[in-house]
């Protein structure tokens, strides 16, 4: 596996030395949207000060939350970093425009497919200027919309975290709903015993034709 010497954030993750390899190659206004995996927004460490450097020389303007398993393996959580390396290498960022696609969506995949439609609403919220230098023209819906505005303080005293939700997704499953464990296994243990009934059922209606034969 080639190495790379030249990361001002040495890391053997693949995936965050993408993302190092992308926004320090571009020129200054230079833009790229990338798509990332969940953890590189909310990592520690190292994943920390790869985003801080990020926010410092690029303006990351916006972030798509896109629905689950779009992209890499089934069940993955995936996003679009949209950003313009600065002239300068320090303080690009001040705000960061996220549009969540992720809540309340469908469950993607042979059945359901994933087209250009869904992105609809985001192409008119993210605006006709594809550098989004835009940003004074767009409209945060707040708490009940998708698409809202939070300020590099604001990222800064939650640690850097890129990792912003804010609606609840009914389509997931509330733990806090679920019943007992015990109440789970009971419920469990009655399926496998009626499934097993059904077996040695067949098993005799099988002898039975056997024996007549």
């Amino acid at each position: 596996m080639p190495t790379r010497d030249d990361f001002t954030f040495p890391t053997s993750n693949k995936q965050f030395a993408f993302l190092q390899h992308i926004y320090r190659g571009l020129k200054a206004g230079g833009r790229a949207a990338v798509v990332l995996p969940d953890n590189v927004l909310f990592e520690a460490n190292t994943g920390k000060q790869i985003r801080a450097d990020l926010m410092d020389k690029c303006n990351l303007h916006t972030i798509l939350r896109l629905p689950t398993g779009i992209f890499y393996a089934q069940g993955v959580k995936t996003n679009v970093l949209f950003f313009t390396r600065g002239e300068s290498d320090n303080g690009n960022t001040k705000e960061v425009w996220v549009y969540d696609m992720r809540a309340n969506m469908p469950n993607f995949g042979k059945r359901t497919e994933f087209t250009r439609e869904y992105f609809r609403d985001f192409e008119k919220a993210f605006g006709d200027n594809s550098l989004g230098e835009n940003l004074k023209k767009r409209k945060d819906t707040g708490e009940e919309g998708h698409f809202r505005r939070f300020t590099r303080d604001w990222i800064a005293e939650r640690g850097d975290s890129l990792d912003i939700a804010w609606l609840k997704d009914d389509s997931e499953i509330d733990t806090e709903d679920l019943p007992e464990p015990e109440a789970l296994a009971e419920e469990a243990l009655g399926e496998l015993e009626a499934a097993l009934a059904e077996i040695r059922g067949i098993l005799l209606e099988l002898g039975d034709e056997v024996g007549n034969e």
